[in-house]
């Protein structure tokens, strides 16, 4: 514990070492001048005469050391750490079973979810396709990271595994490939992966190496699973190509990972899933002035001191 004001301290003993000396000079006189008028019969009852006083001469120090402002060191709990969103940014993504389109409705959702978050949380932004490309660092600032939301377009084919291995680059500052080992990665237990995606995974490095890479390194990935199970056709170069949400690879990276699935077939469900994603629950310690709480330790001898006072002879002091 520190006080910002320690000479206070000294000042609190001095008045109170004072007051008590005084307190007690006055009662002996008072005695000796009973005893001397002969009525040192009176002199009883020393809990009654004694104990309002000695609450309120406790208040004093009380109420001065709080005015030193003495403060703790308390281990504080915050959501806080690193969230990187993964957005599925392939030619499937721009079906249009979750209205506007699948793109259209994750970013809706990943949106509010960043202007939910509390600024002790640094945002990411990945688009991935064939390749994945991290579009904003993870930051405290969540305009820049909601406008790196606003820019992600669709195209190509979909790796699931290539944006775990570039997640986790971004998150550990390291180069990681498929060939990468856990004990290289570190251990980065306040990291998160967010990814949106209808989990049609068209090629790439295996997703489930990925995933127990991200494992390794305390990653924990949250997938989110956007389309429908009936599915769609989407237009690409052309041709009508079939797409439906495939959530069993999604699943698997999620509990490889200790992550969770989020099902989110329609808008309202896509926002409901992105609000129950459960990030890192951590603590800080950080300085706690304690100066209401004694306060409050005082007001309450205060007036015990002074309830019993009147009860007792009829006045305060």
């Amino acid at each position: 514990m520190t006080v910002l004001y320690p000479l206070l301290l000294a000042v609190a003993v001095v008045v109170t070492v004072g007051a008590v000396v005084g307190y007690v000079t006055l009662q002996r006189r008072r005695t000796a001048a009973l005893t001397a008028a002969g009525f040192g019969s009176l002199s009883g009852g020393r809990l009654r005469r004694h104990l309002p006083y000695a609450l309120l001469l406790a208040a004093l120090p009380v109420l001065l050391a709080g005015l030193a402002r003495p403060q703790a060191e308390l281990s504080v709990p915050r959501v806080s750490g690193t969230v990187l969103l993964a957005f599925d940014a392939s030619n499937s993504m721009k079906a249009a079973d979750v209205t506007p389109t699948r793109l259209a409705a994750a970013q809706q959702a990943a949106t509010r979810f960043v202007e939910e978050q509390p600024d002790t949380v640094d945002v990411g932004v990945l688009a991935f396709g064939d390749q994945a490309l991290v579009t904003q660092q993870p930051t405290d600032d969540h305009a820049a990271a909601i406008a790196a939301i606003d820019r992600v377009s669709t195209g190509g084919g979909t790796s699931l595994g290539q944006a775990i291995l570039v997640g986790l680059a971004t998150i550990t500052g390291k180069p990681i490939t498929a060939e990468s080992t856990a004990g290289s990665l570190g251990y980065w237990p306040s990291a998160t992966i967010v990814m949106f995606s209808d989990g049609q995974q068209t090629g790439g490095p295996d997703v489930e190496a990925a995933a127990e890479l991200a494992a390794a390194a305390g990653v924990r990935v949250q997938t989110v699973g956007i389309g429908t199970e009936r599915g769609t056709t989407v237009e690409v170069d052309g041709y009508q190509l079939g797409t439906a949400l495939d959530e069993t690879v999604l699943t698997a990276v999620a509990q490889t990972t200790g992550g969770a699935y989020h099902r989110a077939g329609d808008v309202a469900a896509l926002t409901s899933a992105a609000d129950s994603i459960d990030l890192r629950l951590t603590t800080k310690k950080e300085p706690v002035e304690l100066t209401a709480g004694i306060a409050a330790a005082a007001l309450v001898l205060l007036l015990a001191g002074a309830l019993l006072g009147l009860r007792w002879h009829g006045r305060i002091v």
